[in-house]
Parts: C-alpha cells; structure tokens; sequence
C-alpha cells in the first residue's frame, strides 16, 4: 500500500524575469557562495548556490548574468543538472521548523522555472539521464525519483539513515550515491533496490562520478579518493598527496579533476597518480565540470568561479573583489565613495560603486568608520584611538592625535573645522580646526558610545551601549541623557532636523522622537535582527539594515517597516542614501551593494496554481529533520 506524503505549500510558481532592487558592486559578479556549475558547452555554463543565486554565461564567462529570481520562500540551492535546455535544480526552501526540499525546473534554459515543493527534508544533488528520469539525495538516506520529469516524485528505498551527498547514474538503471561515514550506495535497477557497497573508508564522501557503468571514483574528507574499475564491487583507495575536503570530481577517460578547499588536482592515469593544479584562489571550491578535456569551470565560497581553457594549466578568475569586513561607507556625492574595513582597509570609487581602488591608510587597526565633508576632505576613525584625515580624496591619508586609546567607533563632521568622535568608555572627543587639535568632552557615562549624529555646531546626539542616548544643545559642552525606554544596545542615530530622529540597535529596535529625544517610542520592525545602521532620507523616507542581509525601509515615518529583498544573507554594517532613489549598503565578507530606484522590486510573475506534487513510497516516510551544516 503507498502511503501518500500531502505537501503544505499549494502554490507553484513560474517565475519570469526579476529586477532586484538591489545590485551587488563588490564582490563581482556577486558574493554569495557556490554549490554547484553545470557546463553546457565551452561557452555556455550555469550556476547555483546560496540565498537562490543562479548565474549564467553565455560567453565563456566574460559576463555572468544574474538571472535569480524572488518567490517569497527563503531558500538557498545545492544542485543543478540540465539535458539540453531543460535543467533542474535541487533547493532548501527555509519556511517555518526544518527546511523545505524544493526542485526548480527550466525547459527553455533558465529564461522561466517552476518552484515545486516537495516535503520536510534536505536534498543535496539532483542527476538526470534524459529529460524524464532523475533522481536527488539528501538527509536522511533521502533518495527521490521521477520518471516524468519532475511532474511526480516517489520515495526509494535507501537503506540508510546517513546523509547522502551525491548521486551520479551511467545509465537508467546503473547509479550509485555516496555520503556519511564512506557510505557508497549501487542500483542496478534504477533505484528500485540500493545496495550497500564497502568504500573502504569512514569519512564523508562528497561526490562521485562514472565515466561507464564499470570505472568510477568517489571523493571526501581528508583528501580521499577511491576508484572503482568493476562497478563497485570493489573500491580502491587512491593517493591524493592532499588533506583539503575533496568537495567535486569531473573525469574525462583517463584524465579527470578534482577540487576541495583551495586545491585542484589532475590524473591523467586515471588516478595512478595525482598532481596539483595552481588555482589562484585562497577560497573553498565546491564543484568541478568541464566541457572537454580543456575547457572547464570550478565554482565556491563568496562567489569564486574560475576558468580553464587548456585542461586546468592555467586557471583564470572570473570572479574579482575584496571580502574584507566592511565596517562603514560615505557619498559625498553621487560619484565619489569609500567604504572602510579591518586592517586599515579603505577603498575608492569614482563612478558611484562601479569600480573600486584600494587606498594606502598606513595603518593595521580596524577602521570603524569614515566621514566626508567633500571629495577631497574626510576623515577615518578606528581602535586603538586612531584617526587619520585625508585633504586630497584619500591619496594621502595623515594620522591625527586623538589623545586616547581607545577604540573610536563613529566620527561627524558638520563642517571643515567642527567634528565629534565616540568609542569605549563613554569617550567623546571633539574638534573646532579639522582635527589639528582632538579634546575631550564629558560624557557622563562610561559605557561604550556607538554613533553620533548632529544637524548643526550644536545639536548633536549620541547612542550606546544598554541603550544610552545623549543629546547637547551647545556643541557638547554639555552632554544630557535622554531616556531610550530599552537597555538593548543602540548602534545608530540620525535626525533629520531639531524634532525629528531616530535610533536602531540589537534585537530589531528601531526608537522614533519627534521632540529631539525628550521622548522615544518604539517601532515595530518586524524583524529580530541586529540592526546596525539608521540613514534618513527625509522626514517620512527612512533606511536602516542590519545582520542577516535586513533592509528596511519606511515611506511613513515608521508607522510601516517594509522588509526589502536583498539577495544575500551576509551581515551589513551600514547603510547610506544620497537621496529616495540612490543608497548603498556594506557588511561583511566585503560587501557593497546598490540600489537606484529606492530597493523597489519589480517582477514579473505568472502564478500558475496547480495540486501540489505529492511523494509516494511504500516504506515509512522520513520525519522531518533540522538539518546540521556540515561538509
């Protein structure tokens, strides 16, 4: 009797063209991480991976095109495999407890897909034949089949409960699967039955590929590699001379590939014996193809892809940028920009984000955060008490004496002469000639100071830590503190005139007043992340963002907090807009992104409604699992 699996989720998409609102400027072409490239030919070549990334080049990567697209469904993709222009995608779609197991499908390669969701558990690979036979593994022992496409999905038997990695078939009825603890699973039947075969090993396998229904090898953890020449029967171990977590193998004949960590690996002996490749890349390479035995891609961690034409000789990067933590930014105007990091990073653009040149601070400390009155003149602060001052747009940047030690987190400028920085300990120093001279002001407090705001020489703010907030009404001879009503600590304040401000923080607090601070009345966020950072555009138009890719933004003065879709899920540390439309924002793992139209989304969707697919087995169904992150 087959046991039928309901899905909850009744709506399946097909998903035209998206416009994201916001673009990513560094790393190029994006920076999220990814899990898997499918090579169709030596110019075409597609890829996935986290936060529902799906690139695509069509000229041998001199341009990757970001063809993702926005369903609602928080998800990220661990697989694809296309036959022709028709392609699959294997996913997680994040949606309440556990993780939802999601497969896309193109018939017109990648131009539309349908989203279809499948049930609670994680699947890891997908692997098609033809265009009606596939299967994916996952979690669990997790193995699904389809002879139609995808259009319907039945449960195999495993016969494990070990996580499952990779699935590669030589024919409709040969395959096999690898995953935990060296477990290699053999069909011969089309996975009406799996057998288990003996690895000779317990650590984790990765991945596995054939190049007949008799030789083939398997790679993991640790450097492994185990070949097979008789179907599976029996599994040799091959010495890789390596140690990396072997993630992704491609065989052509005698020659084949494999990557993991940063290394790259070559036989051509079949694995008699293996040879280092220079991949030119210090980031993890998670998946391996190639079009022939020359032309080939690798993709992995913060969006790597690189390129071989001549069989892995030579490999060339076709992703670019820093993934230094970013830690602030400033416009002056809508061409001139830096952003700041760790380790004395400082970087220039001088055509609104497009491209981006290092410039030389002279220092090693952390750069917190950066302030400009035009584009020649700006100042830097950092730990340690550092502050550096450049007059000529960052050619050279000049150390000024603060007169403390300690770490310095934010600094403002209202005009050439007068400026504020805070940090540790309630410190707050000021300025009335560009920084000759730094002295201190009483702050009244010794908890750490995060942000500091002024709308003219004498009004100015100053949010922290356990929720202090100080306000002065003459340049900071005196600092007065204002009542927050939370002890979470406070990251960031912005007024937009005498009355009108606001303050973010830990949690998702955002705090509003209208009478300069005398009050401070919550508003609802909607979200429970660390916000990091408050910019106003005008008295109703308000930015903020924070950890886990948030963007938030209000067009009523707060009443509504709009969640806006981002694209990643880095954490960002700041926010900045020049006007409605022109805002970027930065965070770790060195990321810049823009927008131009004020982060409105437009997409066009078709929303075809159909009975969801249902899963049938005759073995008892999978309980549904909070999946681990593991390699």
């Amino acid at each position: 009797m087959k046991i039928n699996h309901t899905v909850s989720l009744f709506i399946i998409l097909l998903i035209n063209n998206s416009y994201p609102q916001w673009f990513w400027q560094n790393p190029s072409p994006q920076g999220n991480g990814l899990r898997d490239v499918h090579v169709f030919n030596e110019n075409e070549a597609i890829s996935v991976g986290e936060v529902a990334t799906i690139l695509k080049t069509t000229n041998a990567g001199q341009n990757w095109m970001d063809i993702s697209f926005e369903t609602g469904i928080p998800r990220s993709y661990t697989s694809v495999y296309f036959i022709d222009n028709t392609g699959w995608i294997s996913a997680i779609g994040f949606e309440g407890p556990g993780a939802w197991s999601l497969i896309l499908k193109t018939t017109n390669g990648g131009e539309n897909w349908t989203v279809d969701s499948l049930g609670v558990f994680w699947l890891n690979s997908i692997f098609f034949v033809d265009e009606n036979t596939g299967w994916s593994v996952g979690y669990n022992g997790i193995i699904i089949n389809t002879t139609d496409g995808g259009e319907s999905w039945n449960f195999q038997n495993s016969g494990t409960s070990q996580k499952l990695s990779s699935i590669f078939f030589s024919n409709k009825n040969t395959g096999w699967a690898v995953g935990e603890f060296g477990i290699i699973l053999n069909s011969i039947d089309g996975g009406l039955n799996w057998n288990i075969q003996n690895s000779g090993t317990t650590l984790n396998l990765n991945s596995v590929y054939f190049i007949d229904t008799i030789s083939g090898w398997a790679v993991g953890q640790v450097g492994t590699i185990v070949h097979t020449t008789d179907g599976g029967s029996i599994w040799n171990s091959q010495e890789s001379g390596d140690f990396s977590s072997l993630s992704s193998g491609h065989f052509n004949n005698m020659i084949g590939w494999v990557c993991g960590g940063s290394t790259i690996l070559i036989t051509t002996n079949s694995g008699a014996d293996w040879n280092q490749q220079q991949s030119g890349t210090t980031q993890a390479l998670l998946s391996i193809d190639f079009s022939n035995s020359n032309t080939g891609w690798i993709v992995g961690t913060f969006g790597t892809i690189i390129h071989t034409t001549n069989g892995g000789q030579n490999w060339d990067p076709q992703s670019s940028g820093s993934i230094v933590h970013l830690n602030s930014t400033f416009f002056p105007d809508f061409n001139n920009g830096w952003v700041v990091g760790v380790d004395g990073y400082i970087s220039h653009t001088t055509n609104g984000g497009t491209n981006w040149n290092t410039q030389t601070s002279g220092i090693t400390e952390s750069l917190n955060s950066v302030c400009f009155i035009n584009s020649n003149n700006g100042w830097i602060v950092g730990t340690d008490g550092v502050i550096i001052n450049t007059s000529n747009g960052g050619l050279n940047w000049h150390s000024q004496m603060s007169g403390t030690t300690h770490d310095l987190y934010s600094i403002f400028f209202i005009n050439h002469n007068t400026g504020w920085a805070v940090g540790n300990s309630g410190t707050i120093i000021n300025t009335t000639n560009g920084g000759i001279n730094w002295d201190f002001q009483t702050s009244g407090t010794t908890e750490s100071l995060s942000s500091t705001h002024f709308i003219d020489i004498n009004y100015g703010w100053i949010v922290g830590e356990f929720g202090v907030i100080l306000n002065t009404t003459n340049g900071g001879i005196t600092w007065n503190q204002q009542s927050s009503g939370t002890t979470n600590n406070l990251l960031s304040v912005q007024f937009a005139n005498h009355n009108i401000g606001w303050a973010v923080g830990e949690a998702g607090t955002i705090l509003k007043t209208t009478d300069g601070g005398l009050t401070w009345f919550a508003q609802n966020s909607g979200t429970y992340w660390l916000l990091s950072s408050i910019d106003i555009v005008d008295n109703i138009t308000v930015f903020a963002d924070g950890y886990f890719g948030t963007i938030l933004k209000t067009t009523d003065g707060g009443i509504n907090w709009e969640i806006q879709a981002v694209g990643t899920n880095f954490d960002f540390e700041e926010i900045f807009f020049l006007d409605e439309n022109t805002g970027w924002t930065i965070g770790k793992f060195g990321t810049i992104m823009k927008t131009t139209n004020g982060g409105v989304t437009f997409i066009e969707n078709n929303y075809d409604v159909k009975t969801p697919n249902s899963i049938h087995s005759s073995s008892k169904l999978p309980q549904p699992i909070q999946p681990k992150h593991d390699n």
